[in-house]
């Protein structure tokens, strides 16, 4: 176990004692508890290694992919004018 020290604002102290009391755990017991909870809600990091997914061919035959892309630009006036 690796001992350390940290810096609390007094009044956070006194809060935090106040709960330490009333739960009858110490203040190391409250830290470590809260940095395990702190790190269970944040999702571990992405692995470097992982690649979005090779995309495939969903079998489209109408356009090709530039006139798809076009279309999908195309605002609702262009698209009544043609």
């Amino acid at each position: 176990m690796v001992r350390t020290q940290i810096q609390l604002p007094d009044e956070l102290f006194a809060r935090a004692k106040k709960l330490c009391a009333a739960r009858e755990i110490s203040l190391a017991e409250l830290a470590r508890r809260g940095i395990e909870y702190t790190l269970s809600v944040y999702a571990p990091e992405a692995d470097p290694d992982w690649q979005l997914p090779t995309p495939r061919s969903l079998g489209w035959r109408g356009l090709t992919d530039d006139e798809l892309k076009a279309q999908g630009q195309m605002t609702s006036t262009e698209a009544s004018l043609s």
